[in-house]
């Protein structure tokens, strides 16, 4: 691969990222911030903070996603700050971690700077108010990366102690930690279909989901330390960076690993972005290297070969360039290949082996299309003979050619010769159903007597008949349950006309069911489902299916009736719902009113708050954003109470309200070190104190004031 575009700034390149207007955000490791023309890669613009990174494995920056903020580690790695891009200040800063500050991120939203530490613990700053909103569940090892959902709902945070976190930023809960690395997991990154990349220290990458928590795929071909991740912006490729300057490439339809090295540079990875408009992938490097790459190099020579009908060279591009075969030529080839394959067939059925070989000559070249091709004009040898036997009705010897080359069940003299057994069958089953009528069965099925697959069906037939009779009735009366129930106990009756007719029943009514949901009749649609229920192969999926109807009925009837306490309880459970037109509407409503309580909490006003999160007071779902909130603005009132040294009793008796009604935190942690510093003859012990917790916490504790 040769980069489209190549330029050096002599320095590490920390940080790469496309802005909403277009322009190309370069960081280098002194934090130097360039603008650059995506084209060309010719500088714009920036500035220079002069915060100098020595490591920078972690994410060590991060801009918001407006491009108005961005976080950075400081030099002595001891805090991180926030700063305005437009005044170049900082604005709020977090200096909490015991310890060196490990890795940093700004969520999708632009709410929060979240810090991650050698402690374990990730704190998220208020970006407006500069105060800490909240922490993160703790690892019980260093915070090696922080990132956020697109959808901003999500943060997951990898640590060296193994696991994975997951943290829901709209109801303020955790998720039980993900589990499944034997090794310090070092990055992560959300891929759409709520799914989550994760990679360890032993070059072990998987992928989760993040609602079941159970690894979807592990990746292969993961061969030295990844420094970085990014999607392609169809969100169909992934691509890992290394510390050896490998691109790593995967399909996320397939998992399947397109190649182990799609792209070398001289230097360790450092930096990755996607542009989707010209779909070049560019590469940041720790030598400075800044590159795009075309991931369909190559494509315009497609063009050329496909004129000249040099298929095999087409197909030798692909394998230069894996991804040459995603392109509308490759899939064009594809399909020629799969028709030539296809009449080839036909002509080598007829024993026209020359007319067969001569439609292979534009592919004979193709090393894996020639080994198909050699090993189908082997298969045919045989079926001269195979066709003789069908002929003559020698059903044994024909079977037992086509179990040796399977390859002529797909053939037409196999499905003719299946097609009699069908009527064969169908005639000895209406003979078994007349008095004494099984010496005329058995003379029916005599030559498939000797056939393996065969036999067992027969004998099924002649000894249990009265099987038959019942399963015919349950198909009459619609009774399914007993039907597949009989099916189960009886494999045979999978040979009788009867069950192909249950089973294209059975499709119609899933076709039908989803054709009601598309178009929005649930209605009818519940009535197919609940019929296709009784059908065992369907049941899980119906009983999936009917759950998440009944769930989008009651949201969509709770938004009509302007139920908003039921329907934000739907929308929080499932978070489907918000891709939804209503889902989004309200999730935007909240997400508004939830700045604006934030905005009150960061002065202390619980009138404030209050007023604001009335309308969803008895959201259940909302409880632990409540308690986050009323515990944040509570902790303003201590530290204010500290700064205008207030008597010491009113402050540990807020102190002790804070404890008992939410628990022990690093929040009250800290202030309590502050607290002692301005009234040392305090006898207050925060471990001696009756002690609460978040998820215990209910509005009607809400108070006016924290020290009361």
């Amino acid at each position: 691969m040769k980069p489209v575009q190549h330029i050096n700034i002599k320095e590490p390149i920390i940080l790469t990222k496309i802005l909403d207007n277009g322009s190309l955000l370069v960081v280098d490791a002194n934090t130097t911030i360039r603008y650059c023309n995506l084209k060309d890669f010719e500088a714009m613009g920036g500035f220079k903070a002069n915060i100098k990174h020595m490591r920078y494995k972690n994410e060590v920056l991060a801009f918001s996603s407006d491009s108005n903020y961005f976080a950075v580690i400081s030099s002595d790695e001891r805090e991180a700050k926030l700063y305005d891009v437009t005044t170049k200040k900082a604005t709020a800063k977090m200096n909490r971690h015991q310890g060196e500050v490990s890795s940093i991120a700004i969520d999708a939203k632009n709410r929060y700077m979240l810090s991650g530490g050698d402690d374990g613990k990730t704190f998220a700053t208020d970006i407006n108010s500069a105060k800490l909103a909240f922490t993160l569940p703790i690892h019980v090892d260093t915070v090696n990366d922080i990132v956020c959902s697109a959808n901003g709902n999500w943060i997951a945070t990898a640590s060296y102690d193994k696991k994975i976190s997951l943290f829901n930023i709209a109801t303020m809960t955790p998720k039980e930690k993900f589990k499944g690395h034997a090794a310090p997991v070092m990055k992560l990154k959300f891929i759409a279909n709520n799914r989550l990349v994760s990679v360890d220290k032993n070059a072990n990458a998987f992928v989760w989901s993040v609602y079941s928590g159970k690894i979807l795929s592990r990746l292969q071909g993961v061969h030295d330390d990844v420094t970085r991740i990014v999607t392609s912006k169809d969100n169909q490729f992934l691509f890992l960076g290394t510390t050896l300057g490998y691109i790593i490439a995967y399909d996320l339809k397939s998992y399947e690993l397109l190649s182990r090295n799609f792209i070398k540079v001289s230097s360790s990875i450092t930096a990755l972005e996607f542009d989707g408009t010209t779909n070049h992938l560019i590469i940041g490097t720790e030598k400075g290297d800044l590159l795009s790459y075309d991931i369909y190099e190559g494509e315009m020579l497609l063009h050329e070969l496909l004129s000249e009908r040099k298929y095999d060279d087409i197909i030798k591009q692909s394998d230069i360039n894996p991804f040459l075969a995603y392109t509308k030529i490759y899939e064009l080839v594809a399909n020629l290949w799969d028709k030539t394959l296809a009449k080839a067939k036909l002509y080598l059925e007829k024993g026209d082996k020359k007319t067969a070989m001569k439609l292979f000559d534009n592919f004979k070249a193709i090393p894996s299309k020639n080994a198909i091709i050699q090993k189908i004009l082997f298969e045919y040898t045989d079926f001269d003979k195979f066709l003789l036997f069908a002929q003559q009705e020698k059903y044994p010897l024909a079977y037992g050619l086509a179990n040796a080359h399977p390859i002529y069940k797909e053939s037409k003299v196999y499905k003719v010769l299946e097609s009699r057994w069908k009527k064969a069958f169908a005639l000895a089953q209406k003979f078994t159903m007349e008095p004494k009528g099984a010496d005329k069965a058995k003379e029916v099925l005599a030559p498939y007597r000797g056939i393996s697959e065969k036999t067992k069906f027969i004998q099924d037939l002649l000894t249990q008949g009265e099987v038959y009779k019942r399963f015919r009735v349950s198909i009459s009366q619609k009774d399914f349950i007993i039907a597949f129930e009989l099916i189960k106990q009886h494999p045979f009756l999978m040979e009788f006309e009867e069950y192909e007719l249950l089973m294209r029943y059975a499709d119609t009514l899933y076709i039908k069911s989803q054709e009601f949901i598309k178009n929005g009749d649930t209605h009818s649609a519940v009535k197919m489902l609940r019929i296709l229920s009784d059908f065992s192969d369907f049941t899980e999926e119906v009983k999936t299916l009917m759950t998440e109807i009944e769930t989008k009925e009651k949201f969509f009837k709770a938004v009509k009736e302007n139920d908003m306490v039921l329907a934000y309880n739907f929308l929080d459970k499932i978070e489907d719902l918000q891709e939804t037109v209503d889902g989004k509407i309200l999730q935007a409503q909240w997400n508004e009113d939830l700045a604006r309580a934030s905005e009150f909490a960061s002065q202390g006003s619980v009138k404030g708050v209050f007023e604001v999160i009335k309308p969803y007071i008895k959201v259940h779902s909302k409880f632990m954003s409540f308690a986050t909130l009323l515990g944040w603005c509570y902790m303003v009132q201590l530290e204010d109470a500290i700064k205008l040294k207030k008597e010491k009793a009113l402050i540990e008796n807020g102190i002790k309200n804070y404890v008992l009604n939410f628990g022990i935190q690093d929040q009250i942690e800290n202030l309590f070190t502050i607290f002692m510093k301005h009234y040392p003859d305090s006898k207050l012990s925060l471990d001696l104190l009756a002690k609460g917790s978040l998820s215990m916490w209910r509005p009607s504790m809400i108070v006016k004031s924290i020290l009361d």
